[in-house]
Order: C-alpha cells, then structure tokens, then sequence
C-alpha cells in the first residue's frame, strides 16, 4: 500500500517544517550578533604605529638636521668589499681620499630614490680626489642587477659587500639603509647620514668642500 495523505484530510506537509525555520532564523540572527561584537571589539582597538625606515624618520628635515658627526674620531670598518672588477679592497685602502660611502641595496627604495645624487657629487669632483663607494648589500644572487643599477648612474662605480655585513660593522651600527657615511682624507668619519638625502645640494658640496681644503 503506498504512503498518501493521512486520514482525517491532512495535506501531508511534512513533520516540524516551523520549528525547521525557527531555528534557521535563530541561528542566523546568532551569527549577525557575533559579527557586530566583533566588529566593534576591532573598531575600539588604538592604531597600532607603522614600522618606520631610517628615510621616513628624517622626512622633512634639512641635511644639517639628518647629519650627525661622531663624537670621537672613527675610522672605517675592517671589512673586505669587491670593486666591479671583483677585486677585494677595503675602504682604507682609499685613505688619502674624501671618501662618501653609502649602503644601498636594489630592494630599498629611498636608496634607488637618492642614488642619482650621489652620480651628480661624483660628476661635480671629477678629477679631484673624492670618491663617492655606493656599497650594494645585495645578495651574490642578486650581484648582477645591482652591477647594473649602478651603470644606470654613471659615473658611480660598483662596489659589493657580498657577505652583506657593512651596516653591523660600521661604528654605530647603521640603523638600515640608506646609510651613507663621508670620510676625510685621513681616514676619519667625518659624519653621517641615516636615510635619504640629496647628495647634490650645496650643503653636502659645503661639507665635501671642507674635507678637501683640510690638510
């Protein structure tokens, strides 16, 4: 006998369909509850500061305000970096020099930024002895698009720190990069700059000047 209708005219809906949509309805109206709790605990939380590089805390500052000198005569690190030959030097071996030293790498961006600066300071001392070392603390991997980063701003030269040391060797340690750091002729810090700069302003020109009128 096939299942129909039960007696008494019943339409055979099925069995606890309103108690089905009731709880349907109570469950959605509990997740909507949890959701706005949650949105408002997220929207009561304080902003939490972004992480700043070097280049975003001296934003605005004028180069008299990012240079800072050492309170005590410091002289390069002892640490081997290549020329583009890929011969090993260190930054001694230019003693005699006004030397500009600055850490870069192709993934900093105010170090890309500033880098064509840094060529117009070396093209302004053509001839004289100022030597502007753009040290790429790239990795060996990465050796090859640095080189020709570097030959995009003539007349810079490369320069590799392939172990990628320089910023912790220096004394202080560089806080990131940029970092670029002017030795005098002796040998000595002369003073230093943590983030972007431009390297091609009469201020920098001033102090490079100095450097070289010293004996």
């Amino acid at each position: 006998m096939s299942e129909g209708p039960e007696a008494g005219g019943q339409t055979g809906k099925p069995k606890g369909g309103f108690l089905t949509w009731a709880l349907w309805g109570a469950a959605l109206v509990g997740v909507a509850a949890v959701v706005y709790i949650i949105a408002q605990a997220s929207s009561n939380q304080p902003a939490q500061p972004p992480v700043q590089s070097p280049s975003a805390q001296v934003a605005g500052k004028t180069f008299a305000q990012k240079f800072t000198k050492p309170a005590a005569p410091i002289g390069p690190p002892d640490h081997t970096i290549y020329d583009e030959q890929g011969r090993a030097m260190k930054l001694a071996d230019l003693k005699g020099k006004v030397v500009v030293m600055n850490i870069w790498a192709t993934w900093c961006a105010p170090c890309k930024l500033e880098m064509p600066t840094l060529a117009k300071l070396q093209a302004a001392y053509k001839g004289q002895p100022v030597e502007v070392v753009a040290v790429s603390i790239d990795s060996i991997d990465d050796g090859a698009k640095a080189k020709l980063f570097i030959a995009q701003n003539d007349p810079l030269k490369f320069y590799h720190d392939r172990e990628m040391k320089m910023p912790f060797v220096l004394t202080p340690v560089a806080p990131g990069a940029p970092t670029t750091v002017i030795y005098g002729k002796d040998g000595m810090e002369i003073g230093r700059v943590a983030g972007e700069a431009d390297w091609s302003s009469p201020e920098v020109r001033a102090v490079i000047d100095e450097a070289l009128a010293a004996s």
